[in-house]
């Protein structure tokens, strides 16, 4: 029998790419690096961030999606409250922050939580506070510094580079595990 696993099991959403499910690891605010276990299904506690830093938003994954970092497609899910892991998000997709992580590309989808309305009026990531998109550059820009490792902020892109960026990861998803 197969377990269930939220990677594969889950919905994209019947909107993707504009609107996906997000499936929340770590609820912002939050020190905890949980990690989906690949084989179980089970959130495992990778590590504690060793910087004082706190996730500026709910972080997680796109299910039904594959990167070449060999883990679906992450998202950030943009809301005004912390979402509890496992927890599945309809999200609108308004951007995406291009970055490397220890010289790997290592994209991250932006979103809006759909039935959040404090966020959900935001169309594109153009439209974020200058200084509300600096804050998440810093985040990931030092969260690993004291690990000794390197993380580099391209840029951040549109919501039409974002959705063929999840497109390309769900064409990934298909190929790497032969869904049709």
């Amino acid at each position: 029998m197969d377990r269930f696993n939220p990677w594969h099991h889950v919905s994209l959403g019947q909107k993707a790419p504009e609107i996906i499910n997000g499936i929340i690891e770590i609820p912002k605010n939050s020190r905890a690096k949980y990690e989906l276990d690949k084989d179980s299904g089970l959130l495992m506690l990778d590590r504690v961030l060793y910087s004082s830093v706190y996730y500026p938003a709910n972080y997680g994954f796109i299910p039904q999606t594959y990167c070449d970092d060999k883990d679906p497609l992450d998202i950030l899910v943009l809301s005004q409250i912390e979402v509890v892991p496992l927890c599945i998000v309809p999200a609108k997709v308004i951007g995406v922050m291009r970055m490397l992580d220890q010289g790997e590309a290592d994209d991250k989808i932006i979103a809006v939580a759909q039935h959040d309305m404090s966020w959900n009026h935001y169309n594109d990531i153009s439209e974020l506070p200058d200084h509300f998109k600096n804050e998440i550059q810093n985040f990931f820009e030092d969260y690993k510094k004291l690990e000794h490792k390197t993380v580099v902020v391209h840029d951040f892109m549109d919501r039409v580079v974002a959705m063929e960026i999840v497109e390309k990861a769900i064409e990934d998803y298909k190929i790497k595990f032969k869904k049709a």
